[in-house]
């Protein structure tokens, strides 16, 4: 992800006007044209295209945000699927159903408003999945658990996830994809004269499309917000 993001920054900073001074933008928009690939409307039915979204700041509108981005980026309408990888928590503190509900009410309006077709969740425990699934209107559609935690699936959340038709994945993708401290690092060695320690990353999504009748990838990247603090 860091190598990622820093190619695209000194690619996109070699290419600005010498008026455009970073820090006198609320927002940069870092695009690489010809990285991302707009998806043709007349493969899109034999296409899944599906996201996992990192929310790094614990702001759940950001969600809105990072899926219309994400279809605008590849020239959809709406995603298949979307994870949501748990947000962080403060510490000391545990990961709770009051926690998750304002981000779980986000993607439902988005499935709604038909921009997502399926949601699903990532790092539940059985406890945890049955009380989002008891409550939700859009129940979730997948779980995933990371490889690092476990070797064997928990046989509860295996038979829960059975009972209620949740596909259970698996995962090996890091707590924390991208903290602050790493995100400013490589935005100082990528854009000149950037008060980089303002810049706080606010989600991050990582897509892929897939190929339906293969099952292979046909092309996959990251998409980041970050704001400029005013302080």
């Amino acid at each position: 992800v860091r190598d990622c993001i820093q190619k695209t920054l000194t690619e996109w900073s070699s290419k600005i006007r010498q008026d455009q001074n970073p820090e006198t933008l609320e927002v940069l928009e870092c695009t690489v044209a010809q990285a991302i690939e707009k998806i043709n409307p007349e493969e899109r039915d034999e296409l899944k295209v599906s996201a996992k979204l990192f929310i790094v700041g614990s702001n759940s509108s950001s969600i809105r945000d990072a899926v219309d981005l994400a279809c605008s980026a590849l020239g959809v309408a709406q995603l298949d699927s979307v994870i949501i990888a748990p947000p962080p928590v403060e510490d000391g503190s545990n990961l709770s159903l009051e926690y998750l509900q304002p981000y779980w009410k986000e993607l439902e309006n988005l499935v709604q408003n038909k921009k997502i077709v399926a949601i699903g969740t990532s790092d539940l425990d059985k406890t945890l999945l049955e009380q989002l699934y008891l409550w939700a209107q859009v129940k979730p559609s997948s779980n995933q658990v990371n490889l690092a935690s476990c070797c064997v699936m928990p046989p509860d959340l295996t038979a829960f996830a059975k009972e209620c038709d949740i596909q259970l994945l698996t995962h090996n993708d890091p707590k924390e994809l991208l903290c602050e401290a790493s995100f400013q690092e490589v935005l100082q060695e990528s854009i000149q004269n950037v008060k980089a320690n303002k810049w706080i990353p606010l989600w991050l999504l990582r897509y892929s499309v897939i190929v339906k009748s293969r099952g292979i990838i046909k092309s996959k990247g990251y998409i980041i917000q970050a704001k400029r603090s005013a302080s």
